[in-house]
Order: structure tokens, then C-alpha cells, then sequence
């Protein structure tokens, strides 16, 4: 099996094929010379505590019919010099099973004025990757110096994990696995108010209990109130875990903005649609403000699926902002030899069509003209590109082990097709090498080079007191395993 991904979802799927079925042996592509994906370069570096599932994937990785491929991007080109690429149609001749776990590289936008042109304004994922050493992002530099208040739009935990690197203690920041120059970077920020923005209301927000109750608890951080009435008055009729979170939203942070022990604060604002980014008056070429449209929510402010309507009269409220973040969400997209190779996309909602199981789906006609939905042979998704970006770490383990129990029942049962089904034997990696001339010359990462990068890491992360210190440039991973 390949698994073309070495993020959560493509270590678990792999861990539980490799347990369910006997002598399965997986061979994982990995565009950069590292593996584990979000778990390395998404999740905030002052939650160690999340990256704990690498222990697993250390497991999986540690038996001998698993073989990571890491340096060698499946179908899309490779974004840094050193990087080689293999065709997907290659990858399917010599294989019995495909698993595309390669996760939500874009970003979904907003389409408003000035979010293309004007500098300052960046989307999260590209600040996240920057803060967490990945190398396409190495070079983001934002600017946050500029002024002192900050608007992220958006209220998934993403934009919360933003807010919190803008506010955080700096010393705190510094034990962690954060990237060097970020460090240098925040370490200079004049960033004080961060205002973090949703066209809904409390009730129907993305974020989670622990990752808001961890921005009340910053120390000299203050939170400033809500309005109180877009929460129901009777508490007790939410559901425990609703509850818990209105409940949070209205004690608030221990000081308040007016406090003296306040040396920032941070703010939701809610019932607010984006209109444009607005250039600052000193600098044309510079975000300088964003304004909103007042949203009013229908059929009631507290209902979870309550859906936004423009305010009656329209009322445009315009926040300053010398630096602004899109948080709206991230979008899978399709491989290029996906149409070529009629392995269906489907471009709405960023996801290879399936069946819900993970098996790769498309439609087509019965004999009586009705329309169903027919499995590809032997190809299989999961992650975000199976489902959409949604979920965490927990969330992405269930799903994956939904495609590997549908690859274990589909193994056996005789009638199932593969690919590649009637050959003596498939020859995995070996085959793809013996027929990618690019391959010559370059470097093919193993889990042994992985292992020399990250005992490198930790060597200088022991050098300034934290774990590790990443490196951000592919060229001086590659350096390491020589």
C-alpha cells in the first residue's frame, strides 16, 4: 500500500492496516525531508502536549514492512530545488492499494477588497507555518511593528492560536519548539489589541473550551466583556458542553482592560461580516483598517445553526488594524493527473469523492439508467481530504481508522478488485525507482535520515534551553543526512 501523506491521517490509516492485516507492507510518500504534517508544523509549539501521538507514529515507522519516502512529492512538483517528484500513474502500476492522506495545503478566501494587494494582510495558515519553521512559509516576515492593534478574522481555534501568539509572554514562547525567527520577530511586536472576529454569535462559534479558557488565563492579558445578550439568560437549559463555554465568555479574564496588570488584550467580535481592507492613510500600500457589515441572526442569536442576514439599517463598523489575518477555514485540491486519470475532485468542497469509508467513488450509470456510485479499485482517501478540514487530532484518528477497516474488509473479501489484481507481485518503491529517471542524483529521505534531522534538532534546541530548533530551509535538513 501507499500512503501519500505522512500527516495524522496517513500514519494512523497506516498503523491500522498494518494491524489488521498481516504482512501489509506501506511505503509513505512525503513531499519535505520530515514527516508528520500538522502535527509538526500546525499544531501551536505551546501545546507539546498534542504532538504526543508522534510516539505512535514512531511505532509504526519502527517495523520492517513500512518504508518512509520522505523528499519525494506524489504528481504535484516539489516547491524547493532539492525536491523530486514522482508520477502518480507510476504510483498506481505498482501498488495494490493508494491511500491520499496529503491533507488541505490552500487556504479559502474572503474575496473582499485589498486582501490580495495591500501589505500586512496574511492568512493563518501562512502565519501558523511561518511561527511553526515550515519552509514555504520561512520567508512570511509580517510586519508587527507597524501599529498596536490587530484583527483576525475568523473563531475556529486556528484564530485562537494566532490571537495567542500575538499575546503570549514571549519568555514562554522561547522554551518552546517555536521557530527562531519568530521568536526574533514577536519578541518586537507593538501588537496590543488583538480583536478576533465572526459574523455569528457566541452561540454558534467554532472554538473550543480549552483553547478560550486558555486566552482568559494569559497573565496580564485582559479579555474585554461580551454582550451579554446574545447568551440565553437560562444557562442550565444548554447542553453541558455549550454551557460550559457561555459560562467562560461571561466570567472573563481575571483583569480587566482598564486594569493597570494589563499590558494586553484581545476582544470577539461578534455579528460582524468583512467588507474590505482599508489602505492606512500613511501608507497607501499598507492594511490600515478593516471594516465590517453588522450581521443579525436568523431564526434566533441563540440557536447553533442560526444563519447570518445583513443588520436593518445597514450599519458598517470600521476596526483599525496594521496587521490583519484571514481564519476561515483551509481547502484541499486536486492532484493534476486526478483528471487525466478520471479520479473524481470534488472542487466545492475540497474533497476526493467517496463513499464516506474512504473509498475513492464516482458516479456512473446501471443498466436501467440509474445513477450509483462505483468504487476505483484499490484507491482510498482520509484526513481532511476524505472529509474537509475539520476536526483535531482525535477526530482525524477515528476517521483514519474508518478507511483502514474499509481497506481490511475490501482485503478480504475475494470479490473486491485491486489494483494490479492478478500480478504475481507488486514491487512498491522499487518499481517506482526503477522507472522515475528524476530520482538520479537526488536525495531520498528514509526514517534512519528523519532520525539524523531530528537528533540535529534537538541537539540545537538543547543549545537555547528549549526541545528543539527546527530547522526551516529544506536545503539544511538535506545537509544532515548528507
Amino acid at each position: 500500500m501507499a500512503v501519500i501523506g505522512s500527516g495524522p491521517a496517513g500514519f494512523y490509516t497506516a498503523y491500522r492496516v498494518m494491524t489488521r492485516i498481516q504482512d501489509a507492507r506501506v511505503d509513505m510518500y512525503e513531499a519535505l525531508p520530515v514527516p508528520y504534517g500538522l502535527v509538526r508544523f500546525g499544531v501551536a509549539p505551546d501545546h507539546p502536549e498534542v504532538k504526543n501521538c508522534q510516539e505512535k507514529f514512531e511505532e509504526v515507522a519502527s517495523s520492517p514492512n513500512f518504508t518512509f519516502i520522505g523528499n519525494v512529492s506524489v504528481g504535484t512538483p516539489t516547491d524547493h530545488p532539492d525536491g523530486c517528484t514522482v508520477p502518480l500513474a507510476s504510483i498506481l502500476r505498482h501498488y495494490n492499494a493508494v491511500v491520499f492522506s496529503y491533507g488541505a495545503a490552500k487556504d479559502r478566501t474572503l474575496g473582499i477588497p485589498g486582501e490580495d494587494t495591500l501589505k500586512g494582510v496574511h492568512s493563518a495558515r501562512e502565519f501558523v507555518g511561518w511561527y511553526n519553521g515550515l519552509p514555504e512559509h520561512a520567508d512570511l516576515n509580517p510586519d508587527l511593528i507597524e501599529g498596536e492593534e490587530a484583527v483576525i478574522i475568523g473563531q475556529g481555534n486556528v484564530a485562537l492560536d494566532v490571537a495567542r501568539m500575538l499575546l503570549e509572554d514571549i519568555d514562554v514562547l522561547r522554551k518552546s519548539d517555536i521557530a527562531e525567527h519568530a521568536i526574533e520577530t514577536l519578541s518586537k511586536s507593538r501588537v496590543k489589541r488583538v480583536h478576533i472576529v465572526g459574523r455569528r454569535g457566541p452561540m454558534q462559534a467554532a472554538f473550543t473550551i480549552k483553547e478560550i479558557r486558555e486566552l482568559m488565563r494569559l497573565p496580564s492579558v485582559a479579555f474585554h466583556p461580551i454582550d451579554s445578550s446574545l447568551i440565553p439568560e437560562d444557562l442550565k437549559s444548554l447542553p453541558r458542553a455549550r454551557l460550559r463555554l457561555m459560562d467562560i465568555l461571561l466570567k472573563g479574564s481575571p483583569s480587566s482592560p482598564e486594569s493597570p496588570e494589563a499590558k494586553k488584550s484581545w476582544s470577539l467580535d461578534f455579528l460582524l461580516s468583512p467588507q474590505a481592507f482599508i489602505p492606512a492613510e500613511t501608507d497607501p500600500s499598507r492594511v490600515g483598517a478593516t471594516s465590517f457589515q453588522r450581521t443579525a441572526l436568523s431564526p434566533s442569536p441563540f440557536d447553533p445553526n442560526a444563519y447570518t442576514l445583513p443588520a436593518t439599517p445597514e450599519q458598517i463598523v470600521t476596526i483599525p488594524s496594521s496587521i490583519a489575518f484571514r481564519s476561515i477555514g483551509y481547502k484541499s485540491t486536486p492532484m493534476p493527473e486526478f483528471s487525466s486519470l478520471g479520479i473524481p475532485f470534488n472542487d466545492r468542497w475540497g474533497v476526493i469523492s467517496n463513499d464516506g469509508q474512504g473509498r475513492v467513488a464516482h458516479e456512473e450509470r446501471t443498466k436501467d439508467a440509474a445513477m450509483t456510485m462505483g468504487r476505483f479499485p484499490g484507491l482510498y482517501c482520509a484526513g481532511w481530504v476524505k472529509r474537509g478540514p475539520t476536526g483535531v487530532i482525535a477526530s482525524t484518528m477515528e476517521d483514519a481508522f474508518g478507511t483502514a477497516d474499509a481497506i481490511a474488509a475490501d482485503w478480504g473479501d475475494s470479490r473486491i478488485e485491486f489494483l494490479n489484481d492478478g500480478a504475481d507481485k507488486v514491487a512498491g518503491w522499487d518499481g517506482v525507482k526503477s522507472e522515475v529517471s528524476e530520482l538520479s542524483g537526488k536525495i531520498v529521505v528514509d526514517w534512519e535520515g528523519w532520525r539524523r534531522i531530528d537528533q540535529a534538532e534537538r541537539e540545537r534546541g538543547k543549545e537555547k534551553g528549549k526541545e528543539r530548533e527546527k530547522f526551516v530551509r529544506t536545503q539544511d535538513m538535506l545537509a544532515v543526512v548528507g
